[in-house]
């Protein structure tokens, strides 16, 4: 999400961060209920209104658990959806230390925009959960070999990956 704050400043795209939906289904249903679905379907309805509008470009953040068939099914039709209107799409993986991870998951910015993260001990407790169930990074196998792009951001900061991601897949010319 901080590096999606950054890069919407350096292209003037819209930012779409995972947390968006998350947290306003959050404030009615639990997750894992069967009416959090609504988040996906808030999404999708979303990137509808984003390929019928004007709009010149859309980040979107997405933690992808690469171990999870739905979320893999979930990329491909955001994939697919944007495609066949002609969109180009680009994939920007991000991977920093464990350690690094749980000092930026305690940060005012993240504490400020993701409502969930500030029961910080909570929190903590999900994200060493969900390191040990699911695989979020792909370590060297990625589905979509075009418009890839793998950055360690575990030492830099939110501004440079966002520079180093428009350097990396030329968005200045996306965005002109």
């Amino acid at each position: 999400m901080t590096v999606g704050y950054e890069l919407k400043k350096l292209t003037e795209f819209k930012l779409f961060h995972n947390h968006m939906t998350i947290d306003l289904v959050l404030n009615f249903f639990d997750w894992g209920d069967p009416q959090f679905e609504l988040v996906t379907e808030f999404r999708n309805r979303i990137f509808e209104a984003v390929l019928s509008s004007d709009i010149p470009g859309l980040i979107f953040t997405y933690v992808w658990a690469f171990n999870q068939d739905a979320d893999s099914v979930f990329i491909e039709s955001c994939v697919e959806k944007f495609t066949s209107k002609g969109a180009d799409v680009y994939f920007v993986e991000l991977e920093a230390s464990l350690e690094e991870r749980l000092i930026r998951n305690t940060s005012k910015f993240r504490l400020e925009h993701k409502a969930p993260k500030r029961d910080t001990e909570k929190s903590e407790e999900l994200l060493l959960k969900h390191e040990k169930e699911y695989q979020f990074n792909t370590d060297g196998f990625f589905p979509y070999k075009e418009n890839y792009v793998k950055i360690n951001n575990t030492s830099i900061s939110a501004r440079e990956t966002a520079e180093k991601i428009c350097r990396k897949i030329n968005l200045n010319k996306i965005n002109s």
